[in-house]
């Protein structure tokens, strides 16, 4: 059994078309499984769902920004975070564009429905009797902090804690992480998209299951990040600035700030 697992996608198809590639130069899958974000804030939204939607044999779980997706955006909820915050209503009123922006993009083409019908989890049995959880964030959720590197074995025992499965896959924070908790094994992804730097490569896991063991190997592959920021220029995205800053490289990861 060979799995392509990957999260993340958020409207960019060409970041996924060089994933896809590699997993075909890697000997080729059995199956796909994505963590959700697969739509919102890149260039090509409806692009980046249409090649989703053509993957053999995938299992599919929603992010939090497909769920944002789904739900009516409130311009006064944003003013009067924006009147909380000062300092963030920039950043406030850049998100809820870039969401009603690809809201419209996929009212227009038919796909909130099947937005619409992911699943918050997913769960698998290995041929070695692994129990697999796919999720976005964290069990039980496709938001908040997520799991990331800079949590303790404590703080991510209490995440996982009597989620009943042994091999937990999740993505969210675009921060890769392989961490064993206890009995569990935990696997961020990182993003198909948006990693964070100095590795802006899309960052996505291959799993290989047998009858005794199974295997995970992380991937990175390079793509043209130059062709992402001439799509957000050309369609007059209304996140281009901080999305090219992002391909770029110029936007400092959390963890630096």
């Amino acid at each position: 059994m060979r799995v392509a697992i990957l999260s993340d996608i958020h409207g960019n198809p060409l970041a996924l078309e060089a994933v896809l590639r590699d997993v075909d130069a890697a000997g080729g899958v059995d199956e796909y499984w994505l963590l959700g974000d697969f739509a919102a804030l890149g260039p090509a939204p409806v692009a980046a769902l249409e090649l989703v939607s053509r993957l053999p044999k995938a299992r599919l779980v929603r992010g939090n920004t497909d769920r944002y997706l789904c739900e009516w955006q409130n311009p006064l909820e944003a003013a009067e975070q924006a009147a909380r915050a000062p300092e963030s209503a920039g950043g406030i009123a850049t998100r809820l564009a870039m969401l009603c922006w690809a809201q419209g993009a996929l009212s227009a083409t038919g796909w909130m429905d099947w937005l619409a019908a992911l699943a918050l989890e997913q769960r698998i049995t290995l041929p070695d009797g692994t129990r697999v959880l796919l999720v976005h964030a964290a069990p039980g959720t496709d938001d908040g902090n997520g799991i990331r590197p800079t949590m303790s074995d404590a703080q991510i025992a209490g995440l996982i804690a009597d989620c009943g499965a042994d091999l937990i896959f999740v993505g969210h924070t675009h921060w890769p992480l392989e961490r064993t908790v206890g009995a569990a094994r935990v696997v961020n992804l990182g993003s198909v998209s948006n990693p964070w730097p100095p590795d802006l490569r899309a960052s996505y896991y291959l799993l290989r299951a047998g009858a005794d063991s199974y295997a995970l190997e992380h991937r990175r592959v390079d793509y043209d990040r130059a062709a992402v920021i001439e799509q957000l220029e050309r369609v007059k995205h209304p996140g281009l600035d901080v999305l090219s800053a992002h391909f770029r490289g110029e936007r400092r990861p959390p963890w630096q700030q």
